[in-house]
């Protein structure tokens, strides 16, 4: 086994606390286009239409925006430094089983977030979470962590993870908004 390894992984070699530093940069810009595209999508969707579920479809824009959110905060916040009291706030228990992987996205706004809590828990999650990465201990990144991360089994792994499933929730929201019938962003 490879010393730069965790718990026996036979995947890549960690690479030393340089190197991972230059990645987590690499990290947060792919991190921000990923956001910036997705919040291009949703101002091109009418939010009246944000809790509409298409044809044959399972989900609708506000299950997706909830969705970043509670992720984001799960890698970047939660994978990173804990669970702190404040977070109840932040990610209240309903919104995180609502809005978590595995969440059915509701059938009825009622009772829900609007779109504009929506946007603004957004916003909120990713500017903490954007904040508490930049004083992050570079020395920390290779601590170990849980399922789901990217590549490595650490704290960077979960850093990288991250810009890749804020991409594929974008392509779930340029998808359901083809099937609302609105046109394509680019």
């Amino acid at each position: 086994m490879n010393a730069n390894t965790l718990s026996g992984d036979s995947g890549p070699s960690l690479p030393d606390v340089e190197t991972a530093t230059v990645m987590l940069q690499a990290a947060i810009g792919q991190i921000q286009f990923a956001r910036q595209y997705t919040l291009e999508l949703l101002a091109a969707t009418p939010q009246e239409r944000w809790y509409e579920i298409p044809n044959g479809s399972v989900t609708h824009i506000a299950w997706q925006v909830g969705h970043l959110a509670v992720s984001q905060y799960g890698l970047m916040m939660f994978r990173i430094r804990g669970r702190r009291p404040e977070d109840l706030d932040l990610i209240p228990g309903r919104f995180r089983k609502t809005y978590g992987r595995g969440g059915k996205p509701p059938l009825s706004p009622e009772g829900q977030p609007t779109p504009e809590e929506l946007l603004a828990k957004l916003e909120l999650v990713h500017r903490t979470a954007m904040d508490e990465i930049a004083s992050l201990d570079p020395n920390s990144l290779l601590d170990e962590v849980d399922m789901p991360y990217a590549v490595y089994p650490c704290k960077l792994g979960a850093i990288l993870f991250c810009p890749m499933h804020e991409s594929i929730h974008a392509g779930q929201i340029g998808v359901t908004r083809r099937h609302l019938g609105l046109e394509s962003v680019r």
